[in-house]
């Protein structure tokens, strides 16, 4: 008969000493002793960057979660709150004056953001040139008014457009077109307040399309003028798409610049004619410091907020599936 295969001989578990079990209890606590000394021998980088921890919760993280909680609150800034629950995010459903000020922050954006970035493209295009000559000073001048008090900028707007005395319509007079109601007309209004809007926004785009052009090699347009191809084919054609990803970018931000704004059309027009260039943020001041109801104005503000990143997610999401594909 064949020999029984030998078995391993499994040694029997040692049982756990009382001195194991013992630092087993110990380790969370030695862990917590651990924690303190670090943050007792870090203790002054800790007190010199405390401040900006302080000042970002106080002046950024408690308005935020006041706000969420006033926002289920009725208050008009003094007095006891009255907790109505999501009776102002009901009753902001149903309030069409909200929904208008978002329906003119998309047609101003429909009117200038289109525009605005073909010419910083354009503009990026030339100042990139090689031919061009004191690029410096073209590029300071061209992002002058980025820098300039948008405050002024309104008012001069006011003066060059204004119906009866404005220097657009006595230089229009000069070719037989009669006086346009630049500020009086709601189309009209909303033109002319995306013309500012170019004119203050355009210097910024453009050194953000300059940028990109920066990063497209050289040997590309040289390969294509040696191919007998002209400028305009390869702006079109080169440039264009390999710039893609910033002009997103450009878009995004000019996405959330238009429903964020907020002193250009306060200053040039004040939301009219009849409401025309009222933007979302002007109705949300309106409610909050004229007639005082805070926590409608509160519901008003994180609603317009899930806005503009629902907006905005969509518009990267829609992007990136066009690149995978």
């Amino acid at each position: 008969m064949r020999d029984p295969q030998p078995q391993p001989e499994v040694s029997p578990a040692r049982p756990v000493t009382r001195n194991e079990q013992v630092t087993g209890a110990r380790a969370p606590q030695a862990a917590q002793v651990g924690l303190r000394t670090r943050l007792w021998q870090n203790r002054f980088p800790l007190l010199f960057v405390s401040p900006f921890f302080i000042l970002f919760a106080i002046f950024g993280i408690y308005p935020i979660l006041f706000s969420l909680w006033l926002s289920l609150h009725s208050w008009r800034g003094v007095g006891e709150m009255k907790f109505v629950g999501l009776d102002n995010y009901r009753l902001l459903l149903r309030d069409s004056i909200f929904w208008n000020t978002m329906l003119n922050s998309v047609i101003l954006f429909v009117i200038y953001v289109p525009i605005m970035t073909f010419l910083a493209c354009v503009l990026a295009a030339i100042l990139h040139a090689d031919f061009v000559k004191l690029q410096g000073l073209w590029r300071a001048l061209i992002f002058m008014p980025y820098i300039t008090s948008m405050v002024a900028t309104g008012y001069v707007f006011k003066l060059i457009f204004d119906r009866n005395a404005g220097v657009a319509n006595h230089l229009l007079g000069f070719f037989g077109i009669g006086p346009i109601p630049w500020l009086d007309d709601p189309w009209w209004a909303r033109i002319t307040l995306g013309l500012l809007m170019i004119w203050a926004w355009l210097g910024y785009n453009t050194v953000i399309m300059l940028a990109g052009m920066q990063t497209i090699p050289h040997e590309l347009n040289e390969a294509a003028l040696v191919d007998g191809a002209s400028r305009i084919q390869i702006f079109f054609r080169i440039t264009i798409p390999l710039l893609r990803p910033v002009i997103i970018f450009a878009v995004t931000l000019s996405i959330i610049g238009t429903f964020q704004m907020f002193t250009e059309p306060y200053i040039l027009t004040s939301g009219g004619p009849v409401r025309a260039t009222e933007t979302p943020v002007m109705e949300i001041f309106s409610n909050t410091f004229t007639a005082l109801k805070f926590g409608y104005a509160a519901a008003m503000s994180y609603v317009y907020f899930a806005i503009i990143v629902i907006v905005t997610l969509a518009q990267l999401r829609l992007v990136s599936r066009r690149e995978i594909r």
